[in-house]
């Protein structure tokens, strides 16, 4: 095994969604042979100890549709059977987010 192997893959496109207490990271990165697959990364500071937990998801590109089927049926669910308060969040150092709202998403890949 080369010394790439044990390192962590070379981000090709990263985009950081801020949003209230947590911290999103959609990271485009390629295997070995080139192909290119997704980190969706949650971030998140511990307030007893300010230690920021982290949680990730790895998604392949072969799994796109239905990921995007799947996330799309179960966010439409959540919205015609609850009010849902879309924010947009702004980066404050007291970790408090002013928002607006927000219509439309798109969670289409």
């Amino acid at each position: 095994m080369g010394e790439f192997d044990n390192k962590e893959r070379e981000e090709v496109f990263s985009k950081k969604v801020r949003a209230g207490k947590r911290t999103y990271f959609f990271d485009v990165k390629a295997t070995r042979s080139g192909d290119y697959y997704l980190t969706l990364t949650e971030s998140k500071k511990r307030l007893e100890d300010g230690v920021f937990v982290k949680h990730k998801i790895f998604l392949y590109k072969e799994d796109f549709e239905k990921f995007a089927e799947g996330l799309n049926e179960t966010v439409d669910y959540i919205k015609s059977h609850q009010e849902v308060v879309e924010k947009r969040y702004e980066y404050s150092e007291n970790h408090e987010g002013a928002g607006t709202r927000v219509q439309n998403d798109d969670f289409s890949f």
